[in-house]
């Protein structure tokens, strides 16, 4: 069975949503519009390098955009995010 383009993207998101912590910052990050890698590890209580891995995944997912801004990074929603996405996130 051949895995189209679409069903690729569509497992990318999936796995990106398919984790509690991730969600949580989906949605920080939504209320505040924007968050820094510092603000979003100090709100969920995690490691600098863990927040970094869970944001790069959801950036891989086309759910966060980033902008480096001096010495930090800056993550917003993406306003590329697939419809399906935007929807789990506001359930």
């Amino acid at each position: 069975m051949a895995v189209t383009v679409r069903e690729k993207e569509l497992e990318k998101i999936f796995k990106a949503l398919a984790n509690r912590r991730r969600l949580a910052m989906l949605r920080y990050i939504k209320e505040h519009k924007e968050a820094s890698v510092g603000e979003i590890a100090g709100h969920m209580k995690l490691s600098f390098k863990a927040t970094s891995k869970h944001l790069a995944l959801l950036v891989a997912a086309d759910l966060l955009e980033k902008e480096q801004r001096s010495a930090q990074m800056f993550f917003s929603i993406s306003p590329a995010m697939p419809d399906i996405a935007r929807r789990a996130l506001n359930s």
